[in-house]
Parts: structure tokens; sequence; C-alpha cells
């Protein structure tokens, strides 16, 4: 009777049945699972930590239960907790990936992605043939992708993308890979391109995230997130293209989720929709729907999409010269993902408007280095303050950083690395 209501989406009337049972068989950890499960469906937290304690102290060592615990610490921001817990999982059972996604997603949210290197490399060398492992390869394609190695991490993603558990999501990935490589946001000059060039390697890549949409449709029965997922990838994927009649298309796309009763206040459909009013030109209708998340509460669940959301206001805010509102914003980013580079691009561009230079290179250093240090721009804009600040070895080297990446950014060298080394030499 559980399972049915379950199906029938009253997750009330299951937990109801699921105690009934307990009182037939109290201490059966299945049952006791699927209570937590559903508690933490509906965001009661502290009974689903109530209920995973009474799992744990009947069974010790239930993995279900203590992923669970890990993952509360995850949602209630606690994320030393959460690592602890998803690090004591990985120590008895290196091949548990979706401990280990989940512990590289805690540390990159807590600045920390290098350490989970260990971890990755403790999962390789228990691996029969880590190459055809699709968990691992999983893994390791967020590790990439966090990084800032969105090439690499395509390349493992694509080796788990036909597995029956980790397929879907590795898809899902590639596709926000193909149409978003450099977490770039949209802007005003995105709908005025000239028709298609199909050897520019961003047409190509839209082409890829078509095909692999295919792969996605969701499955019979799926949940409401899976088919909801795959409707707003649809349109981000028209948004790519940067035709103006396409990001139409994709902006009544998102109107029509948005007007769904159960979607009406999704952040997803409002990312959609504000990121089309941008390119569209039409920034006050963009800004209108952003300020309605600008105060929403961080979940899990929503997190990608709101931080996007929370850029994206950022972003608008700067070029009215609203600083401190795009601050605000900028903070609260960073204090759930100290790992976002285009928060502290974005801090970066403040200081500089305000002529902090000191400020502002410390802030496009963090965005350099939690970018892969692959973006030219960013590494000019370091280079840039460095100079500014008088710092010209450190300019000097950042310059060379990129040269070396982009030989033909040509203009770092004339604009930073040539003044540098005379001052140096002066």
């Amino acid at each position: 009777m559980a399972e049915q209501s379950i199906h029938l989406r009253d997750n009330d009337q299951a937990i109801h049945h699921y105690k009934e049972a307990l009182k037939f068989s109290p201490q059966d950890v299945t049952i006791l699972a699927s209570i937590a499960r559903l508690y933490m469906q509906v965001n009661n937290m502290d009974q689903c930590q109530q209920t995973c304690g009474q799992i744990l102290q009947i069974d010790p060592n239930n993995e279900t239960a203590s992923v669970m615990m890990a993952d509360l610490s995850f949602r209630r921001m606690d994320f030393e907790k959460a690592a602890y817990h998803f690090s004591q999982l990985l120590l008895n059972q290196p091949n548990y990936w979706t401990a280990l996604a989940r512990l590289i997603e805690v540390m990159r949210r807590s600045a920390r992605l290098s350490e989970a290197v260990d971890f990755l490399m403790r999962a390789e060398q228990s691996c029969i043939q880590p190459s055809f492992d699709s968990g691992l390869n999983y893994c390791k394609g967020l590790y990439e992708w966090y990084i800032g190695n969105p090439n690499s991490a395509l390349r493992f993603f694509n080796n788990a993308r036909k597995d029956s558990e980790w397929g879907q999501q590795a898809i899902f990935n590639m596709i926000e890979i193909c149409i978003n490589p450099d977490g770039e946001l949209p802007n005003e000059s995105m709908a005025e391109g000239s028709e298609f060039d199909f050897r520019d390697p961003q047409v190509m890549a839209i082409r890829t995230a078509e095909r692999l949409l295919k792969e996605l449709k969701p499955r019979p029965g799926c949940m409401d997130n899976e088919s909801l997922n795959y409707k707003l990838l649809q349109n981000f994927i028209l948004l790519a293209s940067k035709q103006k009649s396409t990001i139409e298309s994709a902006l009544n796309g998102f109107l029509n989720i948005a007007s769904q009763e159960e979607y009406k206040e999704h952040v997803g459909p409002i990312l959609g929709m504000s990121s089309a009013y941008v390119m569209l030109k039409q920034s006050q209708r963009a800004k209108n729907q952003l300020k309605r998340v600008a105060k929403s509460s961080w979940t899990f669940e929503d997190a990608e999409h709101l931080e996007r959301c929370w850029l994206l206001l950022a972003d608008l805010y700067i070029q009215a010269n609203k600083m401190e509102m795009a601050a605000e914003l900028l903070n609260r980013i960073l204090e759930h993902n100290k790992s976002c580079a285009k928060a502290y691009e974005l801090c970066g561009m403040i200081a500089e408007k305000e002529q902090v230079y000191r400020s502002a290179a410390t802030h496009y250093d963090a965005a350099w280095r939690y970018g892969g240090k692959s973006k030219p721009t960013i590494g000019y804009k370091l280079a840039y303050h460095y100079m500014k600040s008088k710092r010209y070895a450190d300019a000097i080297d950042v310059c060379q950083q990129v040269l070396k990446l982009h030989p033909d950014f040509s203009m770092i060298r004339k604009d930073i690395l040539d003044k540098c080394r005379n001052n140096l030499r002066n």
C-alpha cells in the first residue's frame, strides 16, 4: 500500500502505511530506509535524521543510512561533516561510486577538490578493469569538469553514457558541457549572430548536444524531475544556437513550462526565460524574473540553476552600477560554492570598476585557478591587475601561462608582458 501511494505521489499516505508496517516489524531496516527517503523528499530533515539514526542503531554499517546522513549534512550546507561521512564510507568501500560522486561535489563546493584525487586513485587501484568501469568514468568526468577540463570530462562521461545506472546523468552532463563549455553568462550580443557556419566548433557542439538529447528521452514511468530536465535541456540547446529565431522559440518553450502549475515557481524555467530575455536585449524583463529567486533558500536539487540565476542577476546589477546588490548575491554564491570561478570573476569586475586593483587581482586569481587556468581573458585581467599593483614578476608568470596555451593571444604580450619586463629592468 505504501508503494502504491508512492506511485500515486502521495508521500504522506506512503509514510503512514510504512509506519503501520513497522508495528509488525519494528526492526526492518528496509522499511525504515524507505521512510527516511520519503522524509528527505518532503524536506523533513529532522525526521529523516532520526530515522537514519534508528537504522544505524540496528545496523551500524548500513550503507543506505550512512549515505543519507552524509546527504543531510550536505543539504544543510555542513560540508565538513558531509565530507567526513562520505570519506568514511569510501575508506571501507573505495568503489562506492555514489559516495565518491557526492564527495567530489562536496569538495568542489568547499574549494578542496584536490583532496578528492586520493579517493579517485584508491578507487581506480581497486578496480579490475578501470577503463571499463562506468562508475569510475563518471566520477572522473565529474572531477575533470569541475577543475575546468571540459574536453577530458566529455571523454570520461562518454565512457559511462551507455550504463544503466550512470548513463542518464552522464549524458545530461555532456549536454551541459556542449552547450556551455566555459560557463559563460548569456549576454545581449548572443542574438546577433549570422547564419550558422557548420565548421564552427560551437555549432558542432550544439549538433552533438541534439544527438545526445535523443538518448536522454525520459523513461516510461520516470519521476517528474527527469521529464522536466529533458524539457529544460531541449530549450537550453535552442538558446545555445545564439540565433534570434531559436532564442524566441526557446523563450516560448520556457514560458510554456512555467505556465504549468507544478513548475510555476521552479528555478529552471526562470533561468531559461531570464537568459532568453537578456539575449533578446530585454534586460528589465530578465531582472523581473530573476528577482523572484533572489532571496530563495539554497537547496541541493535547485543548486545549479539557482547559482546561475544569481550570477546572471549579479551581472545585470554590475552593468547597472548597483555594486552593493551584486556583491551581496556573489557572496551568497560563494557561501554555497567556494569554487565558483564566475562569481570570483564578477567580484573582480566590481573591484576593477572601483579601481581597487589589489582586490581585483585577488578575485581574478581565484577565477583563474578555479577555472582551470584555461580562459585567456581571465588570465589577461589577472596579469593586468598584477601589473597595476606593481607585481611585475607575477604578471609575467601569468602572461607566460596564457601564451603557452594560447600562443595567438598576442595582445597580452604587447599590453602587459613587454611592459612588465621593461619595468623590471628599470
